[in-house]
């Protein structure tokens, strides 16, 4: 058996990866968060998303309990794996799964950032602490009925570029990922104006909104004041990188959509005297 390790922190998006992945190196089973996933079906193990706090969540994932570990062992010895993805958050959990399971040391590791934009990353950052939102890697059908009561969303098809399906992810909400982000409307304000009013263009900060509901996006109405024949399209530009970099540096949010209208242009008339 040949074993492939895909590795990042908690939150960047690996379960939601791996089936393109695994479809990719032609991998046929797949470990994540304490299953076995052979073939796009769950056959072996209890996800580490059913528990109920963190601390029993991390013992799920490494295989602690002795009786969920021989499980797993023994379908997988059933089972004609010739390729595994073993997915964790470091590459030391990673070997510790593959010890305890007794499997040979991965022939790869793959981290989520090169396989991820770091864009996506950020996305699914905020996805996961703002809403608590997990992926388990198998269809709907397979989550069980006690767990029906905290599903988010059905299950989405994954499409290579044949077309064919490889696989269906399960949108849940665990019980231990509790807690909620919040900023304060004022604060934002604050920021956006500071980020804008360091452009001697900006000559007034009309109004900025913003949207949490799916992923962070931000508007803004602007009052500009520039000599005449300026290019404003360059100078919008530069506000939206700024906004962006603002954010991200002060609330480790990254928007995917920053939106700058600009309400009203004054022209700087420059009087030459003959």
């Amino acid at each position: 058996m040949e074993v492939y390790a895909l590795y990042g922190s908690s939150g960047t998006g690996k379960s939601s990866s791996a089936l393109e992945l695994a479809h990719r190196l032609e991998i046929e089973a797949i470990i994540d968060d304490g299953i076995l996933i052979y073939q796009g079906r769950k056959v072996a193990g209890t996800s580490a998303k059913y528990e109920k706090t963190k601390i029993q969540a991390v013992k799920r994932a490494i295989f602690f309990y002795p009786d969920h570990t021989e499980e797993v062992k023994r379908i997988m010895g059933r089972l004609p794996i010739s390729r595994l993805l073993v997915i964790g958050t470091s590459k030391r959990m990673i070997e510790r799964i593959v010890t305890t399971l007794e499997l040979p040391a991965p022939a790869r590791f793959i981290s989520i950032e090169s396989i991820k934009p770091a864009q996506e990353i950020k996305a699914a950052r905020y996805i996961r602490e703002t809403q608590g939102k997990h992926v388990i890697p198998v269809p709907r059908v397979e989550v069980e009925k006690d767990f029906f009561q905290r599903i988010i969303a059905s299950a989405q098809q994954i499409f290579s570029t044949r077309k064919e399906v490889i696989g269906e992810t399960t949108i849940v909400q665990p019980a231990f990922s509790g807690g909620r982000i919040q900023v304060y409307e004022h604060v934002l304000k604050k920021i956006v104006q500071a980020a804008c009013l360091r452009f001697t263009e900006v000559a007034q900060v009309h109004k900025s909104t913003y949207t949490f509901h799916d992923l962070p996006r931000l508007s803004v109405n602007l009052t500009l004041s520039v000599p005449f024949g300026t290019a404003i399209r360059p100078i919008v530009r530069q506000l939206q990188q700024a906004l962006y970099d603002e954010l991200d540096y002060c609330l480790n949010i990254a928007p995917a959509s920053i939106d700058v209208t600009i309400q009203s242009v004054q022209i700087e008339a420059s009087l030459t005297s003959k």
